[in-house]
C-alpha cells in the first residue's frame, strides 16, 4: 500500500457514519486499485471508488493516494 492520506472532508463523512459503515469504506480504501474505480472526466487525474452508495474521490500522486472526498454518489461530485 502506497502512503495514504485522508483529506478533512473525507475525515468528517467517515466521522459521521457508523463503525461498520466506516470499516467498510476503509477497507475498500486500503485495497485499492482493485475495486469499482473509474477515472472522473474533466478532471485532472481524478479518481473515483464506489463503495456501496458512497463515492471516494481520491488522486494517486507518486507514492501517495490522496482521498480528497467521500460522500454520497449524488452529492460527492457537486464540489469538484
Amino acid at each position: 500500500m502506497k502512503n495514504l492520506i485522508i483529506m478533512k472532508p473525507a475525515e468528517k463523512y467517515l466521522d459521521k457514519q457508523t463503525a461498520q459503515v466506516a470499516a467498510r469504506i476503509l477497507l475498500a480504501i486500503y485495497r485499492l486499485p482493485k475495486g469499482d474505480v473509474k477515472t472522473l472526466q474533466n478532471t485532472e487525474g481524478l479518481m473515483r471508488l464506489r463503495v456501496g452508495d458512497s463515492r471516494v474521490v481520491y488522486v494517486i500522486d507518486g507514492n501517495q493516494v490522496i482521498i480528497r472526498d467521500i460522500d454520497n454518489r449524488g452529492d460527492v461530485y457537486k464540489n469538484l
